[in-house]
């Protein structure tokens, strides 16, 4: 890397409020951060997203091909999703070159962006194969709240033929990582949901909690204190209650449902297990209010902050 670590922002789709949030978030960064920042976009956009939020866009560095200039706030189409699809693959370009430490990426669309020519369902997907990681997992860490996910973009009908005592084992060793390495914690306390209900009541209701989760647990090799497999529907009082420094649920709702309960707007997408920081934050592209003004900018601003901390935290180990 080099002396002075980058960061690197991607606009988005340029039709959703990724403009907006992150021309508001660059306006109240402090000068220090501003001066590291690339933005992976367009300035067109960018500029629409400043005036729609009442702030000046700061003087920052700006890389985009144009494919965004001509974007609509809130009517997406296939330009705007090719454009965001190019944001997307220059920052992870630079990022491969070495220049950036870490990526934050505003919301895209999953169905323009494919439209546009993305060939995965998501940014984690892409990102942990354009860089090579062998596991990854997202973690969504909130001021009350961390959870990581055992398996990702799935269809539930699909969830349990992607668990794995190995896969869980994985995300585990993970958590623990980023939880000591990025969040400073010396002896985390992990809770490891359950897949079904009762976290399977002995095989009464599913073999999985005790065949694959339970195993997971006792082979992960990790320094922290493991909890599980947990009763879904109970374990998020205690952890509210600081029982656990973080969860890891088996599917995608279970994890996403109690974080965007308790720490909606403010929670932050972390991509686990990728050789750079990447954040984002925990909301999508809310084309219905695109171009209003209304859009809040508190969750793009903490991925901001939290990828600027990881970096800081990574460099001094």
């Amino acid at each position: 890397m080099k002396a002075t670590p980058r960061l690197g922002i991607t606009l988005g789709d340029p039709s959703g409020i990724g403009p907006e949030i992150v021309a508001a978030a660059l306006a109240s960064m402090p000068d220090d951060w501003r001066k590291r920042v690339i933005i992976y976009g367009d300035h067109g956009p960018l500029a629409r997203g400043a005036k729609a939020m009442g702030v000046t866009l700061p003087d920052v560095e700006i890389i985009g091909a144009g494919l965004g200039n001509s974007a609509v706030p809130g009517r997406p189409d296939e330009t705007g999703g090719a454009a965001q699809v190019g944001y997307l693959e220059a920052a992870v370009a630079a990022a491969k070159a070495g220049d950036l430490s870490a990526i934050v990426t505003a919301p895209i669309s999953k169905t323009w962006a494919r439209r546009g020519g993305f060939a995965f369902l998501g940014h984690t997907e892409m990102l942990a194969q354009r860089l090579g990681a062998r596991e990854v997992a997202m973690l969504f860490a909130g001021p009350r709240l961390k959870v990581a996910l055992a398996t990702v973009h799935r269809p539930l009908s699909e969830v349990v033929e992607d668990l794995s005592t190995d896969r869980i084992r994985a995300v585990i060793e993970l958590v623990v990582t980023s939880m000591v390495t990025d969040f400073g914690m010396a002896a985390p306390r992990i809770g490891v949901l359950g897949l079904n209900p009762h976290a399977g009541e002995d095989g009464l209701l599913g073999d999985e909690d005790a065949d694959i989760i339970a195993p997971a647990l006792e082979e992960a090799c990790a320094p922290a204190t493991l909890h599980g497999p947990l009763v879904p529907d109970a374990a998020f009082r205690d952890a509210l209650d600081g029982k656990y420094d973080a969860m890891i649920a088996m599917y995608h709702d279970q994890g996403l449902i109690p974080v965007k309960l308790i720490d909606f707007e403010e929670a932050v997408n972390v991509t686990l297990g990728l050789s750079i920081v990447r954040t984002s934050p925990d909301h999508g592209t809310a084309y219905d209010i695109a171009g209003t003004g209304k859009a809040r900018s508190v969750s793009m601003q903490r991925a901001i902050a939290l990828a600027i901390d990881m970096v800081a935290r990574r460099s001094a180990t």
